[in-house]
């Protein structure tokens, strides 16, 4: 979602005539864009503008700002720490930017080396429209598209509704105009983004034919002449119902990758996390997609030491890591978020203990992943071609389960679908050669 926000914001301020430069160090300004959902994002941002700021006392005239999610939660409080700050800007004024950047400019040329710090951090209707732009000098063979801003869970870890906001959702056919206008840029694949995606438009679109607004959206898109690939993050489990189940059945282009969040295998530490489901609706839900879509591919997030948990909870969270055997997960070791209802909860964690949860679960997940990829050895998967590699040597693309290949290739393949046999694997990466047309593998 961060990487979405900066790249519109990006977009904004190119089409204002601003350039944006490789090297920090030839930038005019320097805008971060911030992360809250842990305490060591917020940290690492802090740190990353207290170092900004020994340029700005010997540069005036150089801006720094802060965008996104720590804005939007510190709010002015980070004047404490960071005083040299020109611009603070939170979750729902991103499109104010390139506005503040002209008035701070002209101030600095015309006033002197003190204008004050521009702080924006208001509510404002209609904000999930205004993260649509992208960059039409750049082909993006792949896009990230966001389809609703905020979030109305109250879970007991998270401070998100605090820094994005309630659910809003963006009209249907503008998000179908934007898609058409990626396509037309040399788009293959989107990824239609929300805080909890699955809950797209449930206040603002009826339900048509038993189908969720959401399901509604992915029809649309997969009619979407050019569109090759559909993917979406992040879902919630109460959001798998059957409509969408079938989706991954009966809608061509949507991948048979599933990111299910399930935070805890024991049904009590979900209950304290404010979860409202239980381990054998998550199951269920597994089950039910394994049945339309046997090889699906899943992907998690996972948090051990939860506040209480204790080692029957984590043995719950093992078994049910095992029993599903994800391809990928995100495991996360719990920390304390002010602000959040669990950040006062009793029986907090030792460190000790969060570490060896977590490192069985990665344990778990390394077996799990390397199994899955050496699976694959020997067979053709379809990869869609998404450039060179980060070394250059080959060239790099994921299959329709989001695994990443890398194999050799020429330019002009890029933004194409291709065969490749798949020749070695690593836990997180396939290898293999192009399938030529006509060639048996």
């Amino acid at each position: 979602m961060n990487e979405r926000d900066s790249e519109a914001v990006a977009s904004m301020l190119r089409a204002r005539g601003y350039s944006i430069v490789d090297a920090e160090k030839d930038a005019d300004v320097v805008l971060l864009n911030t992360c809250s959902v842990r305490d060591q994002a917020e940290q690492k941002a802090i740190g990353k503008a207290g170092f900004l700021k020994r340029r700005k006392r010997k540069d005036s005239s150089f801006i720094i700002g802060i965008m996104g999610c720590m804005a939007q939660n510190r709010g002015e409080e980070l004047l404490d720490r960071l005083p040299d700050l020109d611009l603070i800007v939170g979750t729902q004024k991103f499109h104010q930017v390139p506005d503040h950047l002209d008035h701070l400019i002209a101030t600095y040329e015309g006033q002197g080396p003190n204008p004050s710090t521009v702080i924006d951090l208001g509510e404002e209707e209609g904000s999930q429209n205004t993260i649509r732009d992208h960059n039409p000098k750049e082909r993006q063979v792949t896009a990230f598209v966001s389809i609703m801003q905020g979030c109305n869970m109250n879970c007991a870890f998270c401070i998100v509704p605090t820094t994005r906001g309630s659910e809003r959702a963006r009209p249907l056919e503008q998000i179908v105009e934007e898609i058409e206008e990626l396509v037309e840029n040399g788009t293959k694949e989107v990824t239609l983004l929300g805080q909890i995606v699955t809950s797209y438009g449930r206040r603002e679109i009826p339900f048509k034919n038993g189908k969720s607004p959401f399901v509604q959206l992915v029809e649309r898109v997969n009619d979407i002449r050019g569109i090759e690939r559909i993917r979406f993050t992040s879902p919630h489990p109460r959001g798998f119902k059957q409509d969408l189940v079938e989706a991954f059945r009966d809608v061509p282009k949507l991948c048979e990758y599933v990111h299910l969040p399930i935070q805890s295998g024991s049904n009590a530490i979900l209950k304290a996390m404010n979860r409202p489901y239980s381990r054998e609706r998550y199951l269920e839900i597994i089950d039910s997609l394994r049945k339309v879509v046997p090889d699906m591919y899943f992907s998690t997030d996972v948090i051990v030491g939860f506040p209480g948990e204790t080692e029957e909870d984590f043995e719950q969270t093992r078994e049910l890591f095992e029993h599903v055997g994800y391809d990928m997960a995100y495991i996360f070791k719990y920390s304390i978020r002010s602000g959040t209802v669990a950040a006062e909860m009793k029986d907090q964690l030792s460190t000790e203990d969060k570490e060896r949860r977590n490192q069985v679960l990665l344990d778990i997940l390394h077996k799990d992943s390397l199994a899955r990829n050496e699976s694959l050895v020997g067979g053709v998967e379809e990869v869609l071609v998404e450039g060179p590699s980060k070394k250059g040597e080959l060239f790099v693309g994921r299959t329709r389960g989001n695994r990443v290949v890398h194999f050799a290739a020429d330019e002009r393949l890029i933004g194409e679908l291709a065969q490749v046999k798949v020749e070695r694997a690593t836990i997180s990466a396939l290898y293999g050669d192009l399938v030529l047309a006509g060639v048996e593998p």
